[in-house]
């Protein structure tokens, strides 16, 4: 039985349909030009002017060899090689296709020299579809930026992103498989002075369009550079809201205060490495109480005002069906986790020479994601619920044209390329934990498509707002909300996200103060968003989502996207050799070494208590075994031992089918005694210490 008010609600949003054609139809009359904001020196984009990628299939794209990428990138690296090459050359490059095959989205590429390579890129054909279909357009063409975009095929070319990334440092105190940076594998050490830190955050705001980005400072693990508390503060000094830690959590689970400290210097969020439910679930990250300490750092980061965003990286076979045990969690939990980050595993760093096998069996994708999440958690509905990140950029213009033009800074805008990211917003209600997607009782498609015509009349605030209440009423089904939501709730979710009326709902500028924070939490409704971020890597790499990138590194050599200085040509390896602070020895002889927690060592923890609702019997489920009963390996480490182990087998086995032949068919004899060269089994390679090839381990 539905309370009286729905009723009543059902009444106002059929009015509101009414409304909505006159209001429509009168304010398509003369529209106004878009301006031209502060914070651009290009004018608004009409929804018609945004342009779009080759979208659909088949299509041809721009993509890599991994081989070939791999064999410049070393040259670069040992000096046989300038890397302005990458600035001038299609270094690599080649021509793939996205086909559909045997119920399949697959890329497909073929190089003159290395041959074939194939990867999935979803497993619902309907639901890659939609996403390209909803997809609004591309930003405003990045422009004052060409001293930091300079990057050859791989230059952003679009927005300005969401998520400026830094890393501080490459020192970590985990040895994760798997690891996209290879962390404390590669024998130097490169870390940002606290100039280098001032410089990027001052170069980033140069840049237009000017978004309101969030800074994100990462590594290796952030919370290890000296400076990771300067540089929250210098990031707020500078203008940026959201600031961001990327972490393993270690730091901040061993010591309250040093969370206290990082909210009082402006971090807003720990992105947290977050990889299943119980230490079982965390197992394949190899250290004994990983679980403990997530409990822990969310306790204390909760705490002392800091938001909590755990960040899932998703490998098929490993912890795949964590997905409904994690997203039960922030259900259970909707006081303190306010954000998923689902990131379907990329193959890179440890992981780039991966093994047919193992990449075919440990593929992931948003589609997977979107299907998990439905037959785990019973939430949701993948063709009518995900939506591509960069379906909010609609609302993100409403946002700046309700600002004006004399705003410094544009709205936060997610104009990402559809292939790269997804999301389903669920409304949760904090006191009885119900959820229903949003777009359950929202029509997410058609609001958007209202909201984008009220965006090209380019009204003033007034009426921009005015339109975006009617469209918000007409496409609002209140029998289909939570019980004791109200269309009300709604509007005011939306006026607290995008700020339309100035209305205070805790502030998130300026220092970070309790009080705002506990009034930004006192709100019932938690606007739950499960994401999922897939980044490229040279099996599936597309320069098409390059150009668009909406998270670029800041580096001492400009802002490069996330895909391309992780995977791509490898702008990483490239740049923090140029750049590094100190061979590994000298590292050592200067700073001595810092704790590594690796091979089921355990963190110490004052406390295991916390406050958190963890379901027992998702804490008790056993590490998942998919990859034991098929027999492929699990990690890079894993294909290595078994990869040596295999040689040594098989020089093995030629020796002593060398010595049969010899006494078999040659007839030689050899006297007691002697041993031939020729037959002598290769020994074991000899395992150094860890100091001696490189590694920051103890």
């Amino acid at each position: 039985m539905h309370k009286p008010v729905k009723y009543a609600e059902k009444v106002l949003t059929m009015t509101a349909k009414g409304a909505w054609k006159l209001f429509d139809t009168v304010n398509q009359f003369r529209q106004n030009p878009g301006f031209i904001p502060q914070w651009s020196d290009k004018p608004l984009l009409k929804s018609w002017e945004k342009t779009k990628p080759p979208l659909g299939w088949p299509r041809t794209t721009d993509s890599l060899c991994p081989k070939c990428v791999q064999a410049a990138r070393k040259q670069i690296l040992d000096g046989e090689a300038d890397y302005k090459i990458l600035l001038d050359e299609k270094v690599g490059e080649i021509k793939a296709q996205i086909i559909e095959r045997d119920g399949k989205i697959l890329m497909v590429k073929d190089c003159p020299k290395h041959g074939h390579f194939e990867d999935v890129m979803a497993m619902d054909p309907a639901f890659f579809k939609h996403l390209e279909e909803v997809f609004p357009g591309r930003d405003i063409r990045a422009h004052n930026d060409e001293h930091l975009h300079n990057h050859g095929s791989s230059t952003i070319t679009h927005g300005r992103g969401s998520v400026l990334t830094v890393d501080l440092t490459n020192r970590c105190n985990m040895m994760c498989d798997p690891c996209f940076m290879d962390a404390n594998q590669v024998g130097f050490v490169h870390e940002l002075s606290w100039e280098d830190v001032k410089q990027l955050l001052d170069n980033a705001v140069q840049i237009k369009p000017k978004r309101k980005m969030s800074v994100q400072f990462s590594g290796g693990e952030p919370t290890l550079s000296p400076y990771f508390l300067d540089a929250v503060r210098y990031a707020r000094k500078v203008g940026y809201d959201s600031v961001q830690a990327a972490t393993n959590g270690i730091e901040f689970a061993k010591s309250p205060e040093f969370c206290r400290q990082a909210s009082e210097a402006g971090l807003r969020y720990a992105y947290l490495q977050f990889d299943g439910i119980g230490n079982e679930a965390n197992s394949h990250r190899a250290v004994g109480n990983l679980f403990d300490v997530k409990m822990r750092a969310i306790e204390n980061l909760h705490s002392a005002g800091v938001d909590i965003v755990p960040v899932i990286t998703i490998i098929n076979g490993i912890n795949n069906e964590q997905v409904g045990h994690v997203i039960q969690f922030a259900l259970d939990n909707p006081k303190k986790i306010p954000f998923l980050s689902f990131q379907p595993v990329s193959f890179t760093g440890r992981d780039e020479d991966i093994t047919p096998e193992r990449r075919a069996a440990q593929r992931y994708t948003l589609s997977h994601l979107a299907h998990d999440v439905k037959n785990q958690v019973g939430l949701g509905e993948p063709t009518r619920d995900w939506f591509p990140i960069s379906f909010i950029s609609t609302f993100s213009d409403w946002a700046d044209l309700v600002h004006g033009p004399k705003e410094g800074w544009g709205h936060l805008s997610c104009g990402c390329h559809p292939n790269c990211g997804v999301g389903m917003a669920v409304m949760v209600d904090k006191e009885t934990k119900e959820a229903v997607p949003v777009t359950a009782f929202l029509n997410g498609d058609q609001l958007a498509k209202d909201i984008a015509r009220v965006n090209d009349a380019a009204r003033g605030r007034f009426l921009s707002v005015a339109g975006m209440a009617l469209a918000l009423a007409k496409n609002y089904d209140p029998f289909m909300s939570p019980t004791h939501f109200k269309l009300i709730d709604l509007m005011r979710k939306f006026d607290k996200t995008f700020g339309a009326t100035g209305k205070s709902y805790g502030k998130v500028s300026g220092e970070t103060r309790l009080q705002d924070i506990q009034k930004r939490r006192s709100d019932r409704w938690n606007f739950l968003f499960i994401a999922g971020m897939w980044f490229q890597d040279l099996f599936n790499y597309d320069f098409r989502r390059t150009e668009q990138c909406i998270i670029p590194y800041a580096t001492q050599e400009g802002e490069i996207s996330f895909c391309a200085y992780n995977t791509g040509i490898g702008w990483r390896n490239i740049i923090e050799k140029m750049h590094m602070t100190a061979t590994l020895t000298k590292w050592y002889e200067d700073h001595g070494r810092h704790e590594i927690f690796a091979g089921g060592k355990e963190v110490g923890l004052r406390s295991k208590e916390h406050s958190m609702k963890v379901n027992a019997e998702h804490a008790a489920f056993a590490r998942q075994t998919d990859l034991d009963d098929l027999g492929i390996a699990k990690t890079a480490r894993e294909e290595k031992i078994r990869a040596r182990d295999g040689k040594m087998k098989q020089d093995a086995e030629n020796a002593r089918m060398a010595k049969l032949y010899r006494e078999v068919v040659l007839k030689e004899t050899q006297p007691d005694g002697f041993v031939s060269i020729n037959s002598i089994t290769p020994a074991a390679p000899v395992v150094k210490k860890q100091e001696e090839v490189g590694s920051f381990g103890d």
